[in-house]
């Protein structure tokens, strides 16, 4: 599972979000709307989706 990929890819804005999604989302790499990050596939980066899944989509490689 180590060397599997996501591709994260930001959809909607993080206005009238909470601080700990705005925080998630600059922890991810993104910031605004159409950005994409590859990040490993892990618990940890799964974790950090769960917490903005409705403003990100993921694709997995």
């Amino acid at each position: 599972m180590s060397d599997k990929k996501i591709t994260i890819t930001q959809v909607r804005s993080v206005i009238g979000c909470t601080k700990k999604q705005k925080a998630t989302i600059k922890a991810l790499g993104l910031g605004r709307p159409s950005y994409k990050v590859e990040k490993p596939d892990n618990p940890c980066t799964r974790g950090q989706v769960r917490v903005v899944h409705h403003l990100v989509k993921v694709e997995e490689q």
